[in-house]
């Protein structure tokens, strides 16, 4: 049963090969109301990664075939940049510098408490850009999600309907270069049979002078044929 508040918008990977410990994370993040995809190996998690944009991934250490700092470091040097947590029963300080170098964010040792964990998830997404609750904030951008509110450094600025769902996808997805038929599905959906090429670059102009007027921000960077990220 999802909770009330907008965590279901937030998909969470867990790629854990004990069926049982996978089965109580999903059962934890679930209940706190995440969006969860378990995965008992790393084999067909990049694939997913093309499709879909989680917003955390959990990935255990010791994982069959690619080891589980391999696989993030893997994932790093493809260009993805979803925040890491570990977990382990490996305690030892080099295994956990290990973790770190190879691109993880955070470090569970196993057993844990599942308390701790969601607590854990929290702050890392509360880190990376993306929170829990009525409002989702990066760098002094805050939405509202109840209201339909966008305040940039605490002022308010008026959007259009279309604008907060733009922007919000791209708070949902932070650092990542975010293709055009993408932004197309998730932000004008059934909308979209009007839609040309030139559609998003007007909106994203738009909603770039309306959030950073003078243009000194820089929260959006082009990316060369594909689309857009947030930065």
């Amino acid at each position: 049963m999802k909770n009330s508040n907008q965590k279901n918008d937030i998909e969470i990977v867990i790629i854990e090969d004990e069926a049982d410990i996978l089965e109580l994370l999903e059962y934890h993040l679930e209940k706190e109301g995440y969006s969860v995809m378990g995965f008992l190996s790393t084999e067909n998690v990049e694939q997913f990664l093309e499709e879909e944009s989680p917003a955390l991934m959990i990935v255990d250490r010791n994982l069959p075939g690619v080891e589980g700092s391999e696989f993030v470091s893997q994932m790093r040097e493809l260009g993805y940049e979803i925040p890491v947590m570990f977990l382990t029963a490996r305690d030892k300080e080099s295994d956990l510098v290990e973790g770190f170098n190879s691109g993880g964010d955070d470090y569970m040792t196993k057993p844990f408490s599942s308390k701790e964990l969601i607590v854990r998830i929290e702050a890392l997404l509360r880190r990376s850009g993306v929170t829990t609750g009525n409002k989702v904030k990066y760098r002094d951008l805050v939405l509202d999600l109840h209201q339909h509110l966008l305040t940039v450094d605490t002022k308010p600025i008026e959007i259009t309907k279309l604008e907060f769902k733009l922007l919000h996808t791209f708070i949902k997805n932070p650092q990542q270069p975010l293709d055009r038929d993408f932004l197309r599905d998730e932000v004008w959906g059934d909308d979209s049979i009007d839609f040309h090429d030139k559609t998003i670059n007007v909106a994203m102009n738009r909603l770039k002078k309306k959030i950073d007027p003078e243009g000194t921000k820089e929260y959006f960077a082009p990316v060369w044929g594909v689309g857009y990220k947030l930065i």
